[in-house]
Protein backbone atom coordinates (compact mmCIF):
# COMPACT_ATOMS: atom_id res chain seq x y z
CA UNK A 1 0.00 0.00 0.00
CA UNK A 2 1.35 3.71 -0.77
CA UNK A 3 1.90 5.85 2.24
CA UNK A 4 -1.27 7.70 3.49
CA UNK A 5 -1.49 11.50 1.78
CA UNK A 6 -2.62 14.62 3.35
CA UNK A 7 -4.65 17.15 1.61
CA UNK A 8 -5.42 20.39 1.70
CA UNK A 9 -8.50 21.83 0.33
CA UNK A 10 -10.18 24.96 0.39
CA UNK A 11 -13.89 25.09 -0.58
CA UNK A 12 -14.13 28.63 -0.39
CA UNK A 13 -12.14 32.02 0.96
CA UNK A 14 -9.62 31.96 -2.05
CA UNK A 15 -9.95 34.46 -5.09
CA UNK A 16 -13.13 36.06 -2.65
CA UNK A 17 -13.54 37.55 0.48
CA UNK A 18 -15.87 35.75 2.68
CA UNK A 19 -16.48 31.92 2.69
CA UNK A 20 -14.25 31.14 4.66
CA UNK A 21 -13.51 27.10 4.61
CA UNK A 22 -10.42 24.60 4.11
CA UNK A 23 -10.90 20.82 5.07
CA UNK A 24 -7.88 18.91 5.97
CA UNK A 25 -8.06 15.27 5.24
CA UNK A 26 -5.35 12.87 6.31
CA UNK A 27 -6.00 8.73 5.19
CA UNK A 28 -9.66 8.18 5.88
CA UNK A 29 -10.22 11.63 8.50
CA UNK A 30 -11.02 15.25 7.48
CA UNK A 31 -11.16 18.63 9.35
CA UNK A 32 -13.00 21.44 8.52
CA UNK A 33 -11.24 24.60 8.92
CA UNK A 34 -13.85 27.52 9.52
CA UNK A 35 -17.18 27.61 8.06
CA UNK A 36 -18.05 31.28 6.35
CA UNK A 37 -20.28 32.87 4.73
CA UNK A 38 -20.50 35.81 2.17
CA UNK A 39 -22.79 38.41 1.47
CA UNK A 40 -24.41 38.98 -1.65
CA UNK A 41 -23.43 41.20 -4.45
CA UNK A 42 -26.47 43.62 -5.60
CA UNK A 43 -27.73 41.50 -8.62
CA UNK A 44 -28.10 38.17 -6.54
CA UNK A 45 -31.76 39.81 -6.52
CA UNK A 46 -33.61 38.21 -3.28
CA UNK A 47 -30.74 36.86 -1.70
CA UNK A 48 -29.52 37.44 2.34
CA UNK A 49 -26.67 35.42 2.39
CA UNK A 50 -24.28 33.32 0.26
CA UNK A 51 -21.97 30.22 1.33
CA UNK A 52 -19.74 27.36 0.24
CA UNK A 53 -21.09 24.57 -1.37
CA UNK A 54 -19.93 21.46 0.97
CA UNK A 55 -20.52 18.64 -1.40
CA UNK A 56 -16.94 17.09 -1.14
CA UNK A 57 -18.00 17.36 2.94
CA UNK A 58 -21.61 15.45 2.09
CA UNK A 59 -19.58 12.70 0.02
CA UNK A 60 -17.20 11.83 2.39
CA UNK A 61 -19.47 12.38 5.47
CA UNK A 62 -18.40 9.56 7.34
CA UNK A 63 -14.69 10.79 7.31
CA UNK A 64 -15.81 14.09 9.04
CA UNK A 65 -14.49 14.44 12.43
CA UNK A 66 -15.19 18.48 13.53
CA UNK A 67 -15.56 21.36 12.55
CA UNK A 68 -12.47 24.00 13.60
CA UNK A 69 -13.18 27.41 14.89
CA UNK A 70 -10.81 30.69 14.28
CA UNK A 71 -12.75 33.48 15.85
CA UNK A 72 -16.11 34.54 15.54
CA UNK A 73 -16.94 36.81 12.32
CA UNK A 74 -19.55 36.09 10.06
CA UNK A 75 -16.89 35.49 6.89
CA UNK A 76 -15.89 32.58 9.42
CA UNK A 77 -19.06 30.93 11.05
CA UNK A 78 -21.82 32.14 9.34
CA UNK A 79 -22.17 28.97 7.34
CA UNK A 80 -22.68 26.75 10.66
CA UNK A 81 -25.90 26.15 10.87
CA UNK A 82 -26.51 25.09 7.79
CA UNK A 83 -24.00 23.01 7.32
CA UNK A 84 -24.62 21.16 10.94
CA UNK A 85 -28.47 20.80 9.64
CA UNK A 86 -26.43 18.47 7.23
CA UNK A 87 -23.28 17.19 8.67
CA UNK A 88 -23.39 17.12 12.48
CA UNK A 89 -20.30 16.87 13.51
CA UNK A 90 -18.10 18.23 16.51
CA UNK A 91 -17.22 22.57 16.70
CA UNK A 92 -14.39 23.81 18.89
CA UNK A 93 -14.09 27.49 19.52
CA UNK A 94 -13.34 29.81 21.78
CA UNK A 95 -15.93 30.51 24.29
CA UNK A 96 -17.09 34.09 22.00
CA UNK A 97 -16.97 32.14 19.03
CA UNK A 98 -19.45 29.21 20.07
CA UNK A 99 -21.59 32.03 22.29
CA UNK A 100 -22.50 33.27 18.77
CA UNK A 101 -22.45 30.31 17.26
CA UNK A 102 -24.99 29.20 19.96
CA UNK A 103 -27.06 32.49 19.19
CA UNK A 104 -27.31 31.18 15.54
CA UNK A 105 -28.53 27.42 16.68
CA UNK A 106 -30.75 28.11 18.70
CA UNK A 107 -32.70 30.88 15.97
CA UNK A 108 -32.85 27.46 13.61
CA UNK A 109 -33.95 24.96 15.92
CA UNK A 110 -30.35 23.26 15.92
CA UNK A 111 -28.89 23.84 19.47
CA UNK A 112 -29.99 21.07 21.27
CA UNK A 113 -28.49 18.64 18.72
CA UNK A 114 -25.02 20.70 18.52
CA UNK A 115 -21.79 19.10 19.58
CA UNK A 116 -19.83 22.33 20.43
CA UNK A 117 -16.82 22.53 22.45
CA UNK A 118 -14.81 25.19 24.06
CA UNK A 119 -11.18 25.41 24.11
CA UNK A 120 -9.04 28.25 25.16
CA UNK A 121 -5.56 29.49 23.63
CA UNK A 122 -2.94 27.03 24.92
CA UNK A 123 -5.21 24.33 24.60
CA UNK A 124 -3.97 20.76 22.34
CA UNK A 125 -6.52 18.23 21.47
CA UNK A 126 -5.90 15.07 19.31
CA UNK A 127 -8.35 14.69 16.85
CA UNK A 128 -7.96 11.47 14.52
CA UNK A 129 -4.60 11.95 13.29
CA UNK A 130 -4.51 15.37 13.89
CA UNK A 131 -3.35 17.25 17.13
CA UNK A 132 -4.74 20.91 16.93
CA UNK A 133 -3.15 23.82 19.37
CA UNK A 134 -5.22 26.92 19.64
CA UNK A 135 -2.73 29.70 19.71
CA UNK A 136 -3.72 33.58 20.82
CA UNK A 137 -3.66 36.05 17.94
CA UNK A 138 -4.29 40.38 17.99
CA UNK A 139 -7.65 40.94 15.74
CA UNK A 140 -10.82 43.19 15.24
CA UNK A 141 -12.52 41.12 17.92
CA UNK A 142 -12.46 38.69 20.99
CA UNK A 143 -10.67 35.33 21.54
CA UNK A 144 -8.90 35.03 17.79
CA UNK A 145 -6.73 32.01 17.39
CA UNK A 146 -4.44 30.74 14.91
CA UNK A 147 -4.35 26.79 14.57
CA UNK A 148 -1.15 24.05 14.91
CA UNK A 149 -2.23 20.98 13.32
CA UNK A 150 0.74 18.21 13.88
CA UNK A 151 -0.26 15.85 11.38
CA UNK A 152 1.87 12.48 10.80
CA UNK A 153 3.40 14.32 7.54
CA UNK A 154 4.34 17.52 9.25
CA UNK A 155 3.05 20.57 11.25
CA UNK A 156 0.50 22.95 8.94
CA UNK A 157 0.11 26.44 10.66
CA UNK A 158 -3.41 28.28 9.87
CA UNK A 159 -3.25 31.70 10.94
CA UNK A 160 -7.17 32.61 10.63
CA UNK A 161 -7.60 36.24 10.81
CA UNK A 162 -4.50 38.43 12.24
CA UNK A 163 -3.01 41.53 12.89
CA UNK A 164 0.28 41.65 15.29
CA UNK A 165 -0.91 44.25 17.67
CA UNK A 166 2.38 45.25 19.63
CA UNK A 167 -0.26 46.91 22.23
CA UNK A 168 -3.62 45.30 22.46
CA UNK A 169 -6.28 47.29 24.43
CA UNK A 170 -6.88 44.62 26.29
CA UNK A 171 -2.89 43.77 27.06
CA UNK A 172 -3.52 39.96 25.65
CA UNK A 173 -0.65 40.19 23.53
CA UNK A 174 0.38 37.81 20.21
CA UNK A 175 1.60 34.21 21.51
CA UNK A 176 4.20 34.66 18.84
CA UNK A 177 7.12 32.95 20.99
CA UNK A 178 4.76 29.69 20.63
CA UNK A 179 4.56 30.64 16.75
CA UNK A 180 8.42 30.87 16.86
CA UNK A 181 8.79 27.72 18.93
CA UNK A 182 7.24 25.78 15.94
CA UNK A 183 8.91 27.42 13.19
CA UNK A 184 12.56 26.25 15.18
CA UNK A 185 10.77 22.90 15.18
CA UNK A 186 9.80 22.65 11.53
CA UNK A 187 6.51 23.93 9.88
CA UNK A 188 5.27 21.86 6.65
CA UNK A 189 3.17 24.23 5.46
CA UNK A 190 1.90 27.97 6.20
CA UNK A 191 -1.85 29.15 5.51
CA UNK A 192 -1.40 32.57 5.64
CA UNK A 193 -4.32 35.55 5.73
CA UNK A 194 -4.06 37.90 2.66
CA UNK A 195 -6.41 40.53 3.16
CA UNK A 196 -4.21 43.29 3.57
CA UNK A 197 -1.03 42.15 1.61
CA UNK A 198 -1.29 44.95 -0.97
CA UNK A 199 -0.25 47.35 1.86
CA UNK A 200 2.83 48.82 2.84
CA UNK A 201 4.10 49.00 6.41
CA UNK A 202 2.71 47.46 9.47
CA UNK A 203 -1.35 47.72 10.32
CA UNK A 204 -2.18 50.20 13.40
CA UNK A 205 -2.57 49.36 16.74
CA UNK A 206 -6.11 49.75 17.90
CA UNK A 207 -5.27 52.28 20.62
CA UNK A 208 -4.33 54.38 17.14
CA UNK A 209 -7.86 55.35 17.40
CA UNK A 210 -8.42 56.72 20.80
CA UNK A 211 -6.90 60.37 19.86
CA UNK A 212 -9.58 60.97 17.46
CA UNK A 213 -12.63 59.61 19.75
CA UNK A 214 -11.19 61.72 22.24
CA UNK A 215 -11.26 64.39 20.59
CA UNK A 216 -14.97 63.46 19.31
CA UNK A 217 -16.04 63.25 22.61
CA UNK A 218 -14.37 66.87 23.98
CA UNK A 219 -16.12 68.62 21.37
CA UNK A 220 -20.03 67.19 20.57
CA UNK A 221 -22.57 68.67 22.43
CA UNK A 222 -25.44 66.82 21.47
CA UNK A 223 -25.79 62.81 20.73
CA UNK A 224 -23.02 60.84 19.53
CA UNK A 225 -24.35 58.33 17.08
CA UNK A 226 -21.19 55.59 16.71
CA UNK A 227 -21.60 52.39 14.43
CA UNK A 228 -18.63 49.79 13.89
CA UNK A 229 -18.76 46.22 13.44
CA UNK A 230 -20.87 44.80 16.17
CA UNK A 231 -18.57 41.59 16.46
CA UNK A 232 -15.50 44.76 16.78
CA UNK A 233 -15.85 44.50 20.89
CA UNK A 234 -12.81 46.66 21.76
CA UNK A 235 -13.80 49.17 19.56
CA UNK A 236 -16.79 48.88 21.74
CA UNK A 237 -15.48 49.09 25.20
CA UNK A 238 -13.82 52.43 24.07
CA UNK A 239 -16.80 53.93 23.39
CA UNK A 240 -17.73 53.19 26.62
CA UNK A 241 -15.28 53.13 28.55
CA UNK A 242 -15.35 57.17 26.58
CA UNK A 243 -18.55 57.54 27.58
CA UNK A 244 -17.83 56.76 31.46
CA UNK A 245 -15.14 59.46 31.49
CA UNK A 246 -17.20 62.33 30.10
CA UNK A 247 -20.40 61.47 32.21
CA UNK A 248 -22.29 60.14 29.15
CA UNK A 249 -24.83 57.17 29.25
CA UNK A 250 -24.80 54.44 26.41
CA UNK A 251 -27.49 53.15 24.21
CA UNK A 252 -27.17 50.13 22.01
CA UNK A 253 -29.35 49.97 19.45
CA UNK A 254 -29.69 47.31 16.61
CA UNK A 255 -30.55 43.47 16.83
CA UNK A 256 -26.70 42.44 15.97
CA UNK A 257 -25.23 45.10 18.52
CA UNK A 258 -27.79 43.97 21.54
CA UNK A 259 -26.97 40.54 20.97
CA UNK A 260 -22.99 40.53 20.80
CA UNK A 261 -22.70 43.03 23.16
CA UNK A 262 -25.02 41.04 25.85
CA UNK A 263 -22.99 37.89 24.73
CA UNK A 264 -19.52 39.69 25.37
CA UNK A 265 -20.83 41.15 28.61
CA UNK A 266 -21.58 37.96 29.74
CA UNK A 267 -18.41 36.43 29.29
CA UNK A 268 -16.59 39.00 30.79
CA UNK A 269 -15.22 40.47 27.21
CA UNK A 270 -17.00 43.93 27.82
CA UNK A 271 -17.23 45.83 31.09
CA UNK A 272 -19.76 48.34 31.68
CA UNK A 273 -19.56 50.19 34.72
CA UNK A 274 -23.42 50.08 37.17
CA UNK A 275 -25.73 52.98 35.82
CA UNK A 276 -24.00 54.09 32.62
CA UNK A 277 -26.36 51.58 30.10
CA UNK A 278 -29.69 53.34 28.67
CA UNK A 279 -32.45 50.60 27.26
CA UNK A 280 -33.21 51.57 23.50
CA UNK A 281 -36.17 53.23 24.65
CA UNK A 282 -34.46 55.22 27.51
CA UNK A 283 -32.35 56.85 24.65
CA UNK A 284 -34.79 59.57 23.19
CA UNK A 285 -35.73 61.17 26.05
CA UNK A 286 -32.08 61.40 27.69
CA UNK A 287 -30.48 64.79 27.80
CA UNK A 288 -28.61 65.19 23.90
CA UNK A 289 -25.56 66.17 25.18
CA UNK A 290 -25.62 63.06 27.80
CA UNK A 291 -26.26 60.20 25.32
CA UNK A 292 -23.47 58.04 22.92
CA UNK A 293 -25.64 55.54 20.93
CA UNK A 294 -23.93 52.23 19.56
CA UNK A 295 -25.97 51.64 16.58
CA UNK A 296 -25.30 48.88 13.99
CA UNK A 297 -25.44 49.57 10.08
CA UNK A 298 -22.11 50.85 9.22
CA UNK A 299 -22.48 49.10 5.81
CA UNK A 300 -25.07 50.93 4.96
CA UNK A 301 -27.92 47.69 4.69
CA UNK A 302 -31.41 49.37 3.73
CA UNK A 303 -33.03 47.85 6.74
CA UNK A 304 -30.49 48.46 8.93
CA UNK A 305 -30.82 50.47 12.39
CA UNK A 306 -28.58 53.49 11.24
CA UNK A 307 -30.01 53.57 7.83
CA UNK A 308 -33.65 53.71 8.93
CA UNK A 309 -32.34 56.35 11.09
CA UNK A 310 -30.86 58.37 8.08
CA UNK A 311 -34.17 58.30 6.54
CA UNK A 312 -36.24 59.30 10.07
CA UNK A 313 -38.17 55.91 10.19
CA UNK A 314 -36.60 54.44 13.42
CA UNK A 315 -38.06 54.84 16.64
CA UNK A 316 -35.16 55.16 19.50
CA UNK A 317 -32.61 56.52 16.56
CA UNK A 318 -33.75 59.99 15.89
CA UNK A 319 -30.59 61.84 14.33
CA UNK A 320 -31.34 66.08 14.88
CA UNK A 321 -29.39 69.07 13.85
CA UNK A 322 -26.02 69.20 15.52
CA UNK A 323 -25.88 65.34 16.35
CA UNK A 324 -22.29 63.47 15.53
CA UNK A 325 -22.25 60.32 13.82
CA UNK A 326 -19.35 58.29 12.80
CA UNK A 327 -18.80 55.35 11.08
CA UNK A 328 -15.58 53.38 12.82
CA UNK A 329 -15.71 50.80 9.96
CA UNK A 330 -14.06 49.86 6.81
CA UNK A 331 -16.24 50.22 3.27
CA UNK A 332 -16.55 46.55 2.67
CA UNK A 333 -16.00 46.74 -1.39
CA UNK A 334 -19.01 46.34 -3.18
CA UNK A 335 -21.11 48.84 -0.12
CA UNK A 336 -19.69 51.88 -1.41
CA UNK A 337 -22.90 52.86 -3.29
CA UNK A 338 -25.27 52.47 -0.32
CA UNK A 339 -22.74 53.60 2.30
CA UNK A 340 -22.35 56.98 0.66
CA UNK A 341 -26.33 57.42 0.20
CA UNK A 342 -26.70 56.63 3.68
CA UNK A 343 -24.15 59.10 4.68
CA UNK A 344 -25.59 61.75 2.18
CA UNK A 345 -28.95 61.32 4.39
CA UNK A 346 -27.17 62.10 7.77
CA UNK A 347 -25.55 65.25 6.45
CA UNK A 348 -29.51 66.05 4.77
CA UNK A 349 -30.56 65.42 8.64
CA UNK A 350 -27.70 68.12 9.29
CA UNK A 351 -25.57 66.09 11.30
CA UNK A 352 -21.74 66.14 11.37
CA UNK A 353 -20.60 62.98 10.05
CA UNK A 354 -17.41 61.50 9.99
CA UNK A 355 -15.86 58.63 7.87
CA UNK A 356 -13.29 56.93 6.93
CA UNK A 357 -12.55 59.08 3.89
CA UNK A 358 -13.51 62.61 6.01
CA UNK A 359 -9.31 62.99 6.98
CA UNK A 360 -7.69 63.49 10.02
CA UNK A 361 -6.51 60.99 12.78
CA UNK A 362 -8.40 57.01 12.05
CA UNK A 363 -11.96 56.56 13.52
CA UNK A 364 -11.16 53.10 12.54
CA UNK A 365 -7.84 50.63 11.82
CA UNK A 366 -8.02 47.23 10.00
CA UNK A 367 -7.85 44.25 12.14
CA UNK A 368 -5.58 42.59 9.13
CA UNK A 369 -1.67 42.42 8.84
CA UNK A 370 0.12 44.26 6.20
CA UNK A 371 3.03 43.33 4.66
CA UNK A 372 5.72 43.82 7.58
CA UNK A 373 3.72 41.48 9.72
CA UNK A 374 2.59 39.16 7.22
CA UNK A 375 6.80 39.33 6.60
CA UNK A 376 7.53 38.93 10.23
CA UNK A 377 4.97 35.49 10.02
CA UNK A 378 6.79 33.76 7.30
CA UNK A 379 10.31 34.77 8.98
CA UNK A 380 9.04 33.16 12.22
CA UNK A 381 7.47 30.06 10.83
CA UNK A 382 9.95 29.09 7.90
CA UNK A 383 7.57 26.54 6.16
CA UNK A 384 8.33 24.49 3.86
CA UNK A 385 5.44 25.29 1.69
CA UNK A 386 3.76 28.43 1.92
CA UNK A 387 -0.16 28.96 0.82
CA UNK A 388 -1.63 32.42 0.80
CA UNK A 389 -5.54 32.42 1.76
CA UNK A 390 -8.31 34.82 2.33
CA UNK A 391 -8.31 37.20 -0.51
CA UNK A 392 -8.66 38.10 -4.01
CA UNK A 393 -6.02 36.69 -6.61
CA UNK A 394 -4.22 40.11 -6.12
CA UNK A 395 -3.87 39.75 -2.52
CA UNK A 396 -2.76 36.91 -2.79
CA UNK A 397 -0.60 36.99 -5.36
CA UNK A 398 1.17 40.20 -3.82
CA UNK A 399 1.25 37.92 -0.35
CA UNK A 400 3.11 35.19 -2.87
CA UNK A 401 5.66 37.79 -3.33
CA UNK A 402 6.39 38.18 0.43
CA UNK A 403 7.87 34.91 1.13
CA UNK A 404 10.54 34.94 -1.96
CA UNK A 405 13.42 36.07 -0.36
CA UNK A 406 13.03 32.62 2.67
CA UNK A 407 15.32 29.84 1.48
CA UNK A 408 13.34 27.64 3.44
CA UNK A 409 10.26 27.97 1.16
CA UNK A 410 10.61 24.93 -1.25
CA UNK A 411 7.65 26.33 -2.93
CA UNK A 412 4.24 28.70 -3.08
CA UNK A 413 1.43 27.51 -4.07
CA UNK A 414 -1.49 29.90 -5.51
CA UNK A 415 -4.97 27.54 -5.11
CA UNK A 416 -8.35 28.47 -6.19
CA UNK A 417 -10.98 26.94 -4.18
CA UNK A 418 -11.61 23.63 -4.71
CA UNK A 419 -7.95 22.51 -5.65
CA UNK A 420 -6.33 19.56 -4.36
CA UNK A 421 -2.70 20.16 -2.72
CA UNK A 422 -1.67 17.64 -1.52
CA UNK A 423 1.32 16.26 0.47
CA UNK A 424 3.53 12.80 1.12
CA UNK A 425 6.88 12.07 2.11
CA UNK A 426 8.21 13.30 -1.39
CA UNK A 427 6.84 16.94 -1.50
CA UNK A 428 3.65 18.44 -2.21
CA UNK A 429 1.60 19.04 -5.54
CA UNK A 430 -1.52 20.05 -6.58
CA UNK A 431 -3.44 16.94 -7.19
CA UNK A 432 -6.71 17.48 -9.12
CA UNK A 433 -9.95 19.33 -8.10
CA UNK A 434 -13.39 19.00 -5.79
CA UNK A 435 -16.59 20.61 -6.77
CA UNK A 436 -17.20 23.72 -4.89
CA UNK A 437 -19.76 26.99 -5.54
CA UNK A 438 -21.37 28.93 -4.01
CA UNK A 439 -25.36 28.06 -2.35
CA UNK A 440 -27.69 31.27 -2.09
CA UNK A 441 -29.67 31.64 0.71
CA UNK A 442 -33.38 33.23 0.50
CA UNK A 443 -34.77 34.71 3.89
CA UNK A 444 -32.22 33.05 5.96
CA UNK A 445 -34.42 29.52 5.65
CA UNK A 446 -32.63 26.53 5.32
CA UNK A 447 -35.52 25.46 3.15
CA UNK A 448 -34.94 27.99 0.44
CA UNK A 449 -30.84 27.12 -0.27
CA UNK A 450 -30.47 27.23 -3.51
CA UNK A 451 -27.46 25.83 -5.49
CA UNK A 452 -26.86 27.87 -8.61
CA UNK A 453 -28.26 31.58 -9.31
CA UNK A 454 -29.54 30.33 -13.01
CA UNK A 455 -30.98 27.21 -12.27
CA UNK A 456 -32.75 29.01 -9.06
CA UNK A 457 -34.25 31.88 -11.49
CA UNK A 458 -35.35 29.83 -13.55
CA UNK A 459 -36.85 27.11 -11.16
CA UNK A 460 -38.37 29.80 -9.10
CA UNK A 461 -40.05 31.36 -12.18
CA UNK A 462 -41.64 28.44 -13.72
CA UNK A 463 -43.15 26.79 -10.43
CA UNK A 464 -43.77 30.38 -9.25
CA UNK A 465 -44.20 32.82 -12.29
CA UNK A 466 -42.65 36.74 -11.46
CA UNK A 467 -44.13 39.51 -10.37
CA UNK A 468 -42.85 43.33 -11.44
CA UNK A 469 -43.85 45.91 -9.45
CA UNK A 470 -43.71 49.55 -11.16
CA UNK A 471 -44.02 52.63 -9.31
CA UNK A 472 -43.29 55.95 -10.76
CA UNK A 473 -41.77 58.57 -7.92
CA UNK A 474 -40.60 62.06 -8.29
CA UNK A 475 -36.68 62.38 -7.07
CA UNK A 476 -37.00 65.37 -5.50
CA UNK A 477 -40.13 65.03 -3.48
CA UNK A 478 -40.69 61.43 -3.01
CA UNK A 479 -44.09 61.59 -4.44
CA UNK A 480 -46.22 58.83 -6.27
CA UNK A 481 -46.70 60.23 -9.13
CA UNK A 482 -49.19 57.58 -10.61
CA UNK A 483 -50.96 54.72 -9.10
CA UNK A 484 -48.49 51.45 -9.51
CA UNK A 485 -48.96 49.32 -11.98
CA UNK A 486 -47.92 45.03 -11.75
CA UNK A 487 -46.53 43.20 -14.49
CA UNK A 488 -46.55 39.10 -14.00
CA UNK A 489 -45.73 36.24 -15.91
CA UNK A 490 -46.46 32.68 -14.77
CA UNK A 491 -47.94 33.61 -11.60
CA UNK A 492 -52.13 34.92 -11.93
CA UNK A 493 -53.70 35.23 -14.81
CA UNK A 494 -53.08 38.30 -17.08
CA UNK A 495 -55.53 40.55 -16.15
CA UNK A 496 -55.43 39.82 -12.76
CA UNK A 497 -59.29 38.58 -12.52
CA UNK A 498 -58.45 36.49 -9.40
CA UNK A 499 -58.35 39.84 -7.85
CA UNK A 500 -54.69 38.87 -6.53
CA UNK A 501 -52.71 41.68 -8.40
CA UNK A 502 -55.54 44.50 -7.30
CA UNK A 503 -54.52 43.77 -3.17
CA UNK A 504 -51.16 43.53 -4.32
CA UNK A 505 -51.54 46.99 -5.92
CA UNK A 506 -52.95 47.75 -2.26
CA UNK A 507 -50.37 46.44 -0.34
CA UNK A 508 -47.78 48.51 -2.36
CA UNK A 509 -50.02 51.79 -1.68
CA UNK A 510 -49.97 51.26 1.78
CA UNK A 511 -46.36 50.48 1.90
CA UNK A 512 -45.64 54.02 0.25
CA UNK A 513 -48.09 55.77 2.62
CA UNK A 514 -46.39 54.64 5.45
CA UNK A 515 -42.63 55.47 4.37
CA UNK A 516 -41.39 59.37 4.83
CA UNK A 517 -40.71 60.89 1.48
CA UNK A 518 -36.85 60.50 1.95
CA UNK A 519 -38.08 56.93 2.03
CA UNK A 520 -39.60 56.95 -0.81
CA UNK A 521 -36.60 58.44 -2.75
CA UNK A 522 -34.32 56.47 -1.39
CA UNK A 523 -34.63 53.24 -4.06
CA UNK A 524 -32.42 50.71 -1.85
CA UNK A 525 -34.86 50.95 1.28
CA UNK A 526 -38.24 51.55 -0.83
CA UNK A 527 -37.33 48.99 -3.20
CA UNK A 528 -36.54 46.50 -0.18
CA UNK A 529 -40.06 47.32 1.70
CA UNK A 530 -42.07 46.59 -1.32
CA UNK A 531 -40.58 43.34 -1.83
CA UNK A 532 -40.86 42.02 1.82
CA UNK A 533 -44.58 43.42 2.51
CA UNK A 534 -45.29 41.89 -1.26
CA UNK A 535 -43.38 38.57 -0.40
CA UNK A 536 -45.34 38.17 2.61
CA UNK A 537 -49.02 38.93 1.56
CA UNK A 538 -49.01 36.82 -1.63
CA UNK A 539 -47.23 33.60 0.95
CA UNK A 540 -50.35 34.21 3.18
CA UNK A 541 -52.47 34.58 0.37
CA UNK A 542 -51.14 31.69 -2.24
CA UNK A 543 -48.15 29.81 -0.15
CA UNK A 544 -46.34 30.69 -3.83
CA UNK A 545 -42.97 32.29 -3.84
CA UNK A 546 -42.95 34.31 -7.02
CA UNK A 547 -39.67 36.41 -7.75
CA UNK A 548 -40.47 40.34 -7.43
CA UNK A 549 -38.66 42.25 -8.53
CA UNK A 550 -40.02 45.72 -7.79
CA UNK A 551 -38.88 48.68 -10.69
CA UNK A 552 -38.63 52.25 -9.70
CA UNK A 553 -38.99 55.07 -12.34
CA UNK A 554 -37.50 58.13 -11.28
CA UNK A 555 -39.53 61.63 -12.40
Amino acid sequence: MSDPKLQAIPLGGLGEFGMNMLALRYGEDIIVIDAGLMFPDAELLGVDIVIPDISFLLENREQVRAIILTHSHEDHIGALPFILAEINVPVYGTSFALALVEHKLEEQGLLESATLRKVRPGDRIPIGPFTIEWIHVTHSTVGCTMLAITTPLGVVIHTGDFKIDPTPTDGELFDLHTVADYGKRGVLALFSDSTNAERRGSTPSERTVRERFEEIFTHSQNRIYVSCFTSSIHRIQLMVDLCFQHNRKVAFIGRSMVNNTEIAHRLGYLHIPDGLLLRPGEARQANRGQVTLLISGSQGEPLSALARAAVENHKQAVIEPGDTVVLSSRIIPGNEKAIYRMIDRLFKRKAHVIYADGGGPPVHVSGHASQEELQLMLNLTKPRYFIPIHGELRQLSRHAGLGSHLKEIKETFLLESGDVLEFDRAGARKAGRVTVGRVCIDSGSVDEIVEDMVIRDRRHISEDGIVVPIIAINKSTGKVETPPEIVSRGFVSADGSDGILIEAKEIILRTLEESSGEERADWGVIKEKIRADLKRHIKKQTSRHPLILPVILEI
